[in-house]
């Protein structure tokens, strides 16, 4: 496995070896050696997640004020614009973002570390979207900032407005949202 920084710092890409032949593909999607190897961080994971949605469907910016959980998200059916905000305030990097394309083809996880906001939108008929979390759902603490943000201004991947939750539907914008230290 191969880790990748992005523009910000601790959010990376981890890119699996991938062994394949006429049978079809092998991959360790998730060792807790390597992990820690590649990204000095020793996690529990707690929870792992699995959704699936049809295209255009966007989840997020979620995040949890207490409790806050690092992530390892993944695609293994069809493909996802994914996001990470940086939500600590004391930080040199508060409100940036970075998006990265993850896809069943090209095998790609993106490690979310606590103190970020996470999204993604869906960008084919259909992703299937697994992650990890360091920490158990908590809905009392649970916030969520608008996907179409002005202060943000992610440039998502859309052609037509998005399907959204209830929740999601009602976000808070960046500047009167709740957000780390």
């Amino acid at each position: 496995m191969e880790a990748i920084e992005t523009s910000l710092p601790g959010v990376l890409i981890l890119e699996p070896k991938v062994f394949g032949d006429s049978r079809g593909f092998f991959y360790e999607s998730y060792n807790r050696r390597e992990f820690e190897r590649l990204t000095g961080l020793d996690v529990d994971f707690v929870q792992d997640n699995h959704s699936r949605s049809s295209r255009g469907v966007l989840r997020g910016l979620h995040y949890q004020i207490e409790h806050a959980q690092g992530k390892l998200v993944r695609v293994i059916e069809g493909s996802v614009f994914d996001v990470a905000v940086d939500l600590r305030r004391s930080s040199p990097n508060f409100g940036k973002w970075e998006g990265v394309e993850l896809s069943a083809e090209n095998r790609r996880m993106l490690w979310v570390p606590p103190g970020f906001g996470h999204g993604f939108v869906v960008t084919s008929e259909h992703a299937q979207f697994l992650y990890k979390t360091t920490d158990y759902w908590a809905p009392e603490h649970e916030r969520c900032i608008r996907w179409d943000d002005e202060a943000l201004a992610i440039p998502w991947p859309l052609t037509a407005l998005p399907a959204l939750s209830a929740k999601d539907a009602v976000g808070q914008s960046f500047k009167a949202a709740e957000v780390y230290d």
